[in-house]
């Protein structure tokens, strides 16, 4: 038994210090030096050096000055990084059904000149309750409420929604999107370059 024995616990202790240890490692400095910014969080950092959030975990935005992202169901407040997660609700349950026509309903009242029909990301929450991005067609749907929120030309609020448009990751995955906290951020600092 000890002709196994000790091979095994000597193959243990290897794989650990290799696993558990050195490749950990190795990988954290390379990320350090080839990804710094997306290696400690893709954090947005604002003139006095303070992060105000990260371009990869949406915010709560309740403003009618503002473009809002998709709802969130964490618990126990919305967009809580440490308890990603859905709803789980099924589409054929009523809750969803409930909880979705609310939400249609508020943002009809909120913007009662806007007919269009109101993008489905709107209105459910992702998988992980956090996603930081919405659909163009949400973002375009905002824009007349947000432009009259803030006394802005709908062209202004077009092009910073534009300039805010990512692309299809590697040109094929998933559709083109906006990340809801850096337009709002560009909102408010157009707002502060044009205050007299």
């Amino acid at each position: 038994m000890q002709t196994y024995l000790k091979p095994a616990l000597m193959l243990l202790l290897t794989m650990t210090l290799i696993t558990g240890g050195l490749y950990p490692v190795l990988v954290t400095l390379v990320a350090q030096v080839v990804f710094p910014a997306q290696a400690n969080g893709s954090l947005i950092i604002d003139k006095e050096g303070q992060a105000i959030g990260s371009t990869l975990i949406g915010q709560p935005f309740n403003q009618t000055r503002y473009f809002w992202g998709r709802p969130s169901a964490t618990a126990p407040h919305p967009y809580n990084a440490a308890a990603s997660g859905g709803s789980n609700l099924g589409p054929t349950n009523p809750a969803l059904t409930e909880a979705v026509a609310l939400r249609i309903q508020a943002l009809q009242q909120l913007d009662p000149g806007n007919h269009a029909p109101v993008p489905v990301d709107l209105v459910t929450a992702s998988a992980s309750g956090l996603d930081p991005h919405i659909s163009n067609a949400a973002a375009h749907y905002q824009i007349k409420r947000v432009a009259k929120a803030r006394h802005l030309p709908e062209s202004i609020v077009q092009e910073l929604v534009n300039a805010h448009t990512e692309n299809r990751q590697w040109l094929v995955l998933g559709e083109s999107r906006v990340n809801v906290l850096a337009l709002n951020l560009a909102l408010d600092a157009y707002a502060q370059t044009t205050q007299p």
